[in-house]
Order: C-alpha cells, then sequence, then structure tokens
C-alpha cells in the first residue's frame, strides 16, 4: 500500500498535520484562516497545499480538482474545528456562551465528508464537544452515509504526551470501526521533554530566548516558590499576592512544574504564571515557548513566527494539536485502512475447487 492521502481542516500552526506525517500519511492540502498560523504552519510544511482563508470559502469541489480527486479517493479527512465555544473555561464564566458562532464550523466538515466521501476521519477537540448537539448531528449523518464512529474524551499523558490535556477524539472509517491506539507503557514527564533541548540549540533559538518582565513583587514571589512542584499555597497567606489573599482562585496559579510528573494543560497563557502552573521547576521563571511547544511533543527546530509578539506565538502554541496524540491514533487509522484493502484484495481471489484423485 502507497502512502495513504490526508486532508487537514482547520490545521492551526501544524501539530496534527505532523503528526499525520509522523505516522505515514502524506498530507496534501489543509485549511486554516488566521495569518499567523498560516505563516507558521507553511514554514514547516513546505509541500502541503494551504487555503489561507474561511473554510466556508473553500468548495469541496476545489479540493478535488486541486489533487485530482473522486469521491472516496480521499484516505483521511482529519480535523481541529474552534474550540474556544466548547471550552469549559469559557462557557463556566460567561464570556463565551454556547451561542458562539465559531461552534457551527464544526458543521462544514460534514459538507466536506459528504463531497469527498474519504476512507476514515479524525475529529479531534475539546471535551465539551462530546455532548453539544452539534456532535450529535455529526455523528447522526456520519452514520447515514455509511461510517462507523468510535469517540472517548482520552488523556493526552497516556498516549505519550508530557502534559495533562484531555481530549475529545472521533475515529470513523468507512463500513468499519477504527480503534484508538493502545495507550503508552509509560507517562513521559517535563524532564524527559526538555531533554531534547540541548545547550546549544537553547542558545540559538530565538523562541526560546524570548524574556519575560516582571515586576519587582512578582519576582520576589517566584523566587520564594520551592522548587520542583511548588507553588504559591506553600508561602502562606501573608506572603502571597494581595489579588490572591482576598481569593482562592485557581490553585496552580504560580505553580512549578516537578520534573518527575507530567505538565498540566499547556494554553495560550503558558508564558504567564498567572494563569497557571506554568513556573519552571528550577529556575526563577516561566517556561520559555520552546518549552511549551516541547512539552505539546513538536520537535525542537519546529518553527513558530512571532512576528506578531510573545503572546500570540504562545496562543497559537497552546492551541495546538500535540503531534505525538495525533501520530498514535493515527498509525491505528493506518492500520485499519491496510487491513481494509488487505480483506477487499483477498475478497478478489478467485477459489479453487480441489478436486481429490
Amino acid at each position: 500500500m502507497k502512502k495513504p492521502v490526508a486532508i487537514d481542516l482547520y490545521s492551526g500552526c501544524g501539530g496534527l498535520t505532523l503528526g499525520l506525517k509522523q505516522a505515514g500519511f502524506k498530507v496534501v492540502g489543509a485549511v486554516e484562516i488566521d495569518p499567523l498560523a498560516v505563516e507558521t504552519y507553511e514554514a514547516n510544511h513546505k509541500n502541503v497545499h494551504v487555503w489561507p482563508k474561511h473554510i466556508r470559502k473553500v468548495s469541496v469541489a476545489e479540493v478535488r480538482r486541486k489533487f485530482g480527486l473522486n469521491p472516496g479517493d480521499l484516505d483521511l479527512l482529519a480535523g481541529c474545528p474552534p474550540c474556544q465555544g466548547f471550552s469549559t473555561m469559557t462557557t463556566l464564566n460567561g464570556k463565551r456562551p454556547r451561542r458562539d458562532p465559531r461552534n457551527n464550523l464544526v458543521l462544514e466538515f460534514i459538507r466536506f465528508v459528504r463531497g469527498l466521501k474519504p476512507k476514515a476521519i479524525m475529529i479531534e477537540n475539546v471535551p465539551g464537544l462530546e455532548t453539544d448537539k452539534r456532535m450529535r448531528k455529526v455523528r447522526r449523518v456520519l452514520k447515514e452515509l455509511g461510517y462507523e464512529c468510535n469517540s472517548d474524551v482520552l488523556d493526552a499523558a497516556d498516549y505519550g504526551v508530557p502534559q495533562r490535556r484531555r481530549r475529545f477524539i472521533l475515529l470513523a472509517g468507512r463500513k468499519r470501526t477504527i480503534p484508538f491506539a493502545n495507550p503508552a507503557r509509560a507517562k513521559r514527564t517535563v524532564s524527559s521533554a526538555f531533554a531534547r533541548l540541548s545547550k546549544r540549540r537553547a542558545r540559538n533559538d530565538p523562541l526560546h530566548a524570548l524574556g519575560e518582565k516582571r515586576s519587582g513583587k512578582v519576582t520576589k514571589l517566584i523566587r520564594l516558590i520551592p522548587k520542583n512542584g511548588g507553588n504559591r499555597l506553600d508561602l502562606g497567606k501573608r506572603r502571597q499576592l494581595d489579588c490572591h489573599r482576598n481569593c482562592d482562585g485557581f490553585k496552580d496559579v504560580y505553580g512549578r512544574m516537578a520534573w518527575n510528573d507530567v505538565a498540566p494543560t499547556i494554553t495560550g497563557g503558558c508564558c504567564n504564571p498567572s494563569k497557571g502552573r506554568f513556573l519552571h521547576p528550577t529556575r526563577n521563571r516561566c517556561i520559555t515557548l520552546r518549552e511549551a511547544a516541547l512539552l505539546q511533543t513538536f520537535p525542537p527546530t519546529y518553527f513558530f513566527s512571532t512576528k506578531r509578539g510573545k503572546f500570540p506565538a504562545a496562543q497559537m502554541i497552546g492551541n495546538a494539536l500535540p503531534p505525538e496524540f495525533i501520530r498514535r491514533h493515527a498509525r491505528a487509522v493506518i492500520k485499519s485502512l491496510r487491513l481494509t484493502v488487505a480483506n477487499d484484495r483477498a475478497s478478489r481471489k478467485p477459489h479453487h475447487a480441489h478436486v481429490l484423485n
């Protein structure tokens, strides 16, 4: 079987595409609207054709013409629709209700499924999508089109990613159920992730060199927090910031990561200690953007554009799909595709009667 072909919808900076490539897919096309993500994606995936516009403005006929695809030819259609509207954080605090218009973009996936009729489908998102009415509609339509769906909320930490990251994932096969990958034998740690960045590479990495500016009061607080997993609660109320004394808030704020444990979920606030447990295990600073990307399982050479500054780049890294999580499940998809091909070939072989003398 030649390399299976995939298309990545809502590609972001390329985490999904990278995981698919590492699994053995040939990714030929991607759709992404954000210019910073497009710049990053194209720098890392030069041979993939990108449509840099809203997915509603990309026609299925255009995609089919571009790659010479007939319905049923494409091996995998994959994507992570915009997830902000399904996020627990944003729906609980009332800032971004389920009426968020971006929520409906998951239905664009169905338009591409109808037109391309791929052999397999992968959808990945935050856990909130699992119970949303739009996902119920997606499952219903996929079933009507002859797909068998397998979906669940999984923790990326169980699949070789050194961070706790619960994600909804759906795998669907045409007339075949595609199983998830087997969990990894052991969890990767912060220490193992950071070890991928050599001292020499760190000195020459502009993403790693982006500094931070803190007030004297905050800098002093960070120095006091116990190394290797400590947090502000270890200091007692007297030595905490006023805002923390008056409001308990999130317990992980101004917390350090631990060397021999997985990291917390990497978010767009990963370079800000007030956003979570994002302090380095032993150094008196936040993790760098390169360290955040390593915890997302991007290789140390992966380029991220900082054209718009540090915080947009951090948002891009935090929004990305961990390539290793995708790689493992994409391998399961390839195994299923190959099994289907083998079974089809076996069913086409002529059966000869045996004559007994």
